[in-house]
Order: structure tokens, then sequence, then C-alpha cells
């Protein structure tokens, strides 16, 4: 049912601006670049919800294909809450992605609400804080993903998302003040890392790695490049112990929590190999 005088809408770049300040207000801490690359990534997939004029709603509904989407920035300005505004935007969200196998990142309150639309939990993952070291020192291998061929990254990158994201990659790695790293295993990329600077700190994600001591390595290097005492923020997923482990032993400490789920199948990803989630916004 239509609300009078309501209406959704793509976003502009500059509304997508406001999302992220929304996003950032619910304590969610995006990268102050954020928005370039996520409009690269399809700018087509971002819808604002406009009452009487003024901007009161957002959700993205990123397609990476004819199979695969995922859903971020589902927020109602708290003014505006419990109006049915989320109702309508969410609509337009899904019906946008209608066909796929659909992702998305809750916080643990919003649950059971996604399960009632339709969704299923797949694992937790978790948020730890940390603090830069400011020593930019590379290990034997690390190398910055500009010296690395693109085709490698990519095909690496394919091995970790439920389907190809060659556009989304290529903008993440290359993002204004960020930080992209590879382990080289003779020739052959064995991992690679970004960091990137949010509104609290530094974020690295994604953080793929073939093992442990792989991940530990760029983990290491990232943190290099954040000054040092300053905040860095890791998004483990709960499957990888191996991850939590890392975490623990740089003596990083839970903040924050959400549970990825699906709305149709577990899409297998390689569990092992994820160490830090690339974005609980885009996936």
């Amino acid at each position: 049912m239509s609300i009078e005088g309501y209406e959704v809408k793509e976003m502009t770049r500059h509304e997508l601006d406001l999302a992220i300040s929304w996003a950032n207000s619910e304590g969610w801490n995006p990268g102050i670049h954020d928005a370039d690359t996520f409009f690269a990534a399809g700018s087509e997939g971002f819808f604002v919800g406009i009452f009487k004029g003024k901007p009161v709603a957002s959700i993205s509904a990123v397609a990476y294909g004819d199979s695969f989407g995922f859903l971020g920035f589902y927020i109602v300005h708290p003014q505006f809450r419990g109006r049915g505004f989320g109702t309508e935007i969410w609509n337009t969200g899904m019906a946008h992605l209608k066909g796929r196998n659909i992702g998305l990142d809750s916080v643990l309150l919003q649950q059971k609400l996604y399960e009632r639309k339709g969704f299923r939990p797949c694992y937790r993952s978790v948020r730890h804080q940390g603090i830069g070291t400011g020593q930019k020192r590379l290990a034997e291998g690390i190398k910055y993903l500009s010296e690395v061929p693109l085709e490698d990254l990519l095909a690496y990158d394919d091995r970790c998302f439920p389907v190809p994201r060659h556009v989304f990659t290529k903008s993440w790695t290359r993002q204004r003040g960020g930080t992209a790293i590879g382990a080289l295993n003779e020739h052959e990329l064995a991992g690679y890392g970004v960091l990137r600077e949010c509104h609290q700190g530094y974020k690295i994600g994604p953080l793929f790695a073939n093992d442990e001591k792989v991940a530990e390595d760029l983990f290491c290097a990232l943190c290099g490049h954040v000054p040092q005492g300053a905040p860095v923020f890791l998004d483990t997923p709960e499957p990888n112990s191996a991850a939590l482990d890392l975490a623990k032993r740089y003596r990083m400490y839970p903040v924050f929590e959400t549970v990825r789920m699906y709305n149709r199948e577990d899409p297998g990803l390689p569990m092992h190999k994820i160490y830090g989630v690339t974005s609980f916004e885009l996936g």
C-alpha cells in the first residue's frame, strides 16, 4: 500500500553521502570514501525514500550478475520510523534483485525481522578493534596490489565471493586514500587485503588468505599503515577459528556482531580463506 506523499527513487551521488552519514549515526562506521566505490559498483542499486521532499529512508540492493545480490544501508531515519517507509523501500530493493540469491549482514537485534522476511542465518561475524603500529614494513612476498597483475587479483577474489565482482574489486582496491596489498607465494597470489580510513579509525577488509601465516603477514603490514595508536577494525567470520585467533593474538577485542543471512542457499564460501569480511554493506 502506497503512502501519500512518499516515493522511492534511485539515489543521486549526493544522497548516497547522506545514507552513509546515517550509517555512521547507527554506529556502523563506514569508510570516508566508501560512496565513490559503492556507486561505481552499481549506482542503479541504491534507493532513497522521499517523503514530502525530504529523504527519510535508504537501501542498497546491488546486483552482482544475474544470480547474486546483496542488501545494505537499510535505514529509516529515526524521526520517521514506524510509518511504513521501511516496508516500501525494502520491497523496492527486493524487486530490484528478483530471482537472485540475496545476502545481507544483520545486526543481532534485527535477525528475527529478516527471518520473517524469508532470510536464514548462515554465520556470525565479529568486529574486533585493535590499534595501528605505524610501522610500514612489508614481510617477504608482500607487495602492493599495483605490482600484482590485475587478472591474478580478480581470479583470487572470484574464489572468495559467491560470484565475480570485478567492477567492485577494481574500484575497492584502488580507492582514494586506501592501502591494498597482496601476498605472493613465488609468483602466485596467496591472499590480499585492503585498508581504508573510516569515520572512526581504519578498517581492514577484505582480508583473504590461503593460510594463517599469509593472513598474519598481510594483517601486520596493513596495521603498519595505520598511525600508531589509532583504532583499527577487522570483521572476522566466526567459522574461521584461525581468524578469531589472529585477532586475539594481537589483543583485539570484540565491539560489534552481525549475522550473515541468505534468502535462498548458503553459497558455500571457503570460510577458511576469509579472515576479514570486505564490507557489511556490500558483502
